[in-house]
């Protein structure tokens, strides 16, 4: 795996928190995969993966589930109901 001459810093895609990758490491596959500048790598290029996309563990879109639909809302009530009491007089 290549290793980075540079210190990055990359945004977790699952918990959207920074992450600071240093000089000289080899970071792990999904992170490597967010680190789109060559001049970041030791040779000038990024390692090569199989799917350079980042896997979200969170992400499910299996597709034959239909989406969740909300129940339907019971109109408004509206002033009428304040109308037909008493003031209080």
């Amino acid at each position: 795996m290549a290793r980075l001459v540079t210190d990055t810093f990359v945004k977790d895609p699952r918990t959207r928190l920074m992450v600071h990758l240093r000089a000289g490491e080899e970071p792990a596959p999904e992170y490597a995969a967010l680190v789109k500048n060559p001049d970041a790598w030791e040779g000038g290029k990024p390692p090569t993966t199989t799917d350079s996309s980042p896997k979200n563990e969170d992400d499910d879109t299996d597709g034959d589930k239909p989406a969740a639909k909300r129940p339907a809302r019971k109109p408004a009530r509206g002033r009428n109901a304040a109308d037909e009491g008493s003031s209080g007089d």
